[in-house]
């Protein structure tokens, strides 16, 4: 599988996998913005608060913003333009992001649903 296989200009999907962040608290990993500094919160301003209901249904509900492990996770980004192709030194120039780190492995396969894209913007 060569570089040649890409046209300047078309829409590719790129699959890799995104840099491990470790244990994370909710506010990285959630987006959270923390308690308040004053009105008599103690040690908390980082957690997450309130977690559960009362007696009913008296559970955690599934999907519940937690701390964790975050990152280390297969990212898809969609519809990323291919630039420019050196097929001598077998190499594609991508326009944007590409998940993972330095030297990561990606897979690069054609656009699976390509966005309408207006010529006004």
């Amino acid at each position: 599988v060569t570089a040649s296989l890409f046209e300047v200009g078309t829409l590719v999907d790129v699959v890799g996998t995104s840099k491990g962040r470790g244990f994370q608290g909710v506010m990285k990993r959630h987006n959270h913005h923390g308690a308040k500094r004053t009105h008599g919160v103690h040690e908390a301003f980082r957690h997450g608060g309130s977690i559960g209901m009362a007696s009913y249904p008296g559970r955690v509900m599934k999907g519940t913003a937690m701390p964790g492990r975050m990152g280390n996770a297969q990212v898809k980004i969609q519809n990323v333009k291919v630039v420019s192709v050196d097929e001598e030194k077998n190499i594609v120039l991508l326009k944007g992001g590409v998940p993972g780190g330095s030297n990561g492995l990606v897979i690069v396969t054609a656009a699976g649903k390509v966005e309408a894209r207006s010529n006004a913007a």
